[in-house]
């Protein structure tokens, strides 16, 4: 049974392929057309799961689509005109592009991967969201809680789901509750992430790495604007919106006027709090005072954001009585919220799909109609996130030896772990290249940047010099996962799902701030724990580091300049290495060097490009 699940068309656009049920490959298409969140029909995706499984199309019994087209068209015509006139411009642009191509996906699925209508099915948004965590985690039966913008009508749902693992019981999903636009959480917080100066479906992390370096002074603002029941229902005060009409804003003067100006996208981002002596090259107290408020603000609205999905989760309990907690939709990257969940929240298990925005909604629908619609038994548990591309060694060389740097190849995984550490020992920066990408936003050892974590400079060397990224950006610790305990206090990490995914924020103990300065987030840490079996090579590494320096953490980002997705091919993790101040380049067995006073060309990107 070969089932082919698809996303795309609002963004993150994705393929995944189940063959009897088991995941063989899945990816995001922007890791191939390198066009950051592509939303659009994920042909490159696509061919690579049927090539990974040596599948032709002819060979698929279903093709599934992640949600309901014509529901969510009825969902915009409905909105356009009920704020008629000033949704005029909404109104005009959705149509062009839903007669376009959006309304034609059944046609389109036909003939661009030349599969019959009767192969072709769609399943909800959020049942697609549910699918993708449920039946990846281990549990016979869970608590679901589903948050993100909005799929067709829906903005959040929260239900119970059972799985049959090896034909004993039955696969259900029933999401009993919901909320429905234009209430919604994630809508919310993206609000707060245009007003705050970023991209909206892709700067809300950045909110994220904002808030530690503020205090939530303007939470009872933040209620002005949405206001919470006792379990987690939310409606928002739509005076203080304009997304459900206009095609350029998602808040509206009101909310201008009782938050303040908006901050400058692309400003510069200084504060007493980020730069405490005042070091900022064009320090200005009048603007550091501005930049403290919007941290302030970025504080208020994830503690929030917290509290709302603390509240979810507690109902999820009561309602369903399960031990297990599952989650997926965009708002479950918020990795802070997840944390709290883990130590806070009555369930002894959680299980968070790391692929969990749009883009995990094309696993979700596959798996929901093997499962479900189909009814075969559980055999699949997502033990890792390593379902992407893996290129061969052939195709390195050629890439390392077109680019005239210098480079060994070794038989000898040991000795080449050991050059490695040796780079970071020297406050150098290495990229680690290896194995099939992963799947999902979170580099997680495959397609990573790798630093010593004991240095506070080694901060500002990557975000500055390497990423070309905003000085308040935060890095994970990865830990090896037997050693989490010392250095986080978060309990169980070893039994949890999350920390392997690098999808939730833990306390660091303070005697351990110094020792992992590098990533140490005022604080707390979004760590990755690592087990050998998942990732040898990953493990290793850390563990070479910890003999030399006893330090089981290494500082771990993703293998991307600002603005680019993660790198994908060998020729992109050249590409990358050459225009940055990278040292040095672990792509499979190769180690590639640069010359000594080797000066980096830095990001191609157009300023449009960067987010």
């Amino acid at each position: 049974m070969n089932i082919l699940g698809i996303s795309c068309y609002y963004h993150d656009a994705a393929a995944a392929l189940l063959v009897n049920g088991q995941l063989v490959a899945a990816a995001e298409e922007e890791r191939f057309t390198r066009k950051k969140h592509d939303h659009n029909f994920p042909t490159n995706a696509i061919d690579f799961c049927l090539k990974t499984a040596n599948l032709t199309a002819q060979e698929l019994d279903y093709v599934v689509f992640y949600e309901k087209p014509l529901v969510k068209f009825e969902r915009i015509l409905q909105t356009a005109l009920s704020t008629f006139p000033k949704s005029w411009a909404v109104f005009r642009e959705s149509m062009i592009t839903w007669f376009n191509e959006k309304l034609w996906i059944k046609s389109q699925l036909q003939t661009k991967i030349g599969v019959p209508t009767n192969k072709i099915l769609f399943v909800e948004h959020h049942l697609s969201h549910a699918a993708s965590a449920m039946f990846c985690s281990p549990y016979a039966d869970a608590a679901v809680l589903t948050i993100d913008g909005v799929g067709e009508w829906t903005t959040a749902t929260l239900g119970q789901a059972t799985a049959a693992w090896n034909g004993s019981g039955s696969n259900q999903i029933e999401l009993s509750r919901e909320l429905r636009f234009p209430h919604s959480l994630g809508l919310l917080y993206s609000a707060f992430t245009a007003y705050l100066g970023f991209r909206v479906n892709n700067g809300e992390y950045k909110v994220m790495g904002m808030a530690p370096y503020g205090q939530p002074k303007y939470v009872d603002d933040v209620y002005k604007v949405v206001n919470v029941d006792a379990d987690g229902g939310l409606t928002l005060n739509m005076d203080y919106f304009s997304f459900h009409y206009s095609t350029q804003h998602t808040y509206s003067q009101k909310f201008v006027d009782l938050f303040g100006p908006p901050r400058p996208p692309e400003a510069e981002f200084f504060t007493l709090t980020t730069h405490p002596r005042k070091n900022h090259p064009d320090w200005d107290e009048a603007v550091a005072a501005q930049n403290q408020k919007y941290a302030d603000i970025a504080a208020s609205i994830q503690y929030v954001t917290e509290e709302i999905i603390l509240k979810m989760a507690r109902f999820a309990h009561r309602q369903t009585g399960s031990k297990n907690l599952v989650m997926a939709g965009g708002v479950a990257l918020n990795s802070v919220a997840n944390g709290r969940i883990m130590r806070e929240g009555p369930f002894e298990n959680v299980f968070i799909q790391p692929a969990a925005g749009d883009s995990g909604g094309a696993l979700g629908a596959a798996l929901y109609v093997y499962h479900v619609v189909l009814g075969q038994p559980r055999q699949f548990t997502m033990e890792h996130a390593y379902w992407g591309a893996e290129y061969p060694a052939g195709q390195m060389a050629q890439a390392i030896k077109a680019s005239g740097f210098s480079y060994q190849e070794f038989d000898d995984d040991d000795k080449l772990l050991d050059r490695a550490v040796d780079t970071l020992l020297q406050n150098k920066v290495i990229a680690w290249y290896r194995g099939r990408f992963e799947w999902g936003p979170r580099a997680l050892g495959h397609r990573s940047i790798i630093a010593d974590p004991r240095r506070e400079e080694m901060k500002e060397i990557v975000n500055t010099k390497i990423k070309f990224r905003e000085p308040f950006r935060p890095f994970a610790p990865v830990v090896m996962e037997e050693r989490a305990p010392e250095y986080f206090t978060t309990p169980n990490l070893d039994k949890q799902y999350p920390p392997r995914y690098m999808l939730m924020v833990s306390d660091i103990p303070e005697d351990k701030w110094d020792k992992i300065q590098a990533v140490c987030h005022n604080g707390t840490g979004r760590l990755q724990s690592v087990r050998e079996a998942w990732n040898s090579g990953y493990y290793n590494l850390i563990k070479k580091f910890d003999q030399a320096t006893g330090v089981p953490v290494l500082l771990n980002t993703s293998y991307n300049l600002r603005g680019e997705p993660i790198v994908c091919t060998p020729q992109e993790a050249i590409n990358t290495f050459a225009a940055s101040d990278i040292d040095q380049l672990v792509m499979g067995q190769f180690l590639v060097s640069k010359p000594d006073g080797y000066r980096a060309t830095g990001s191609h990107l157009s300023p449009e490009q960067v987010d």
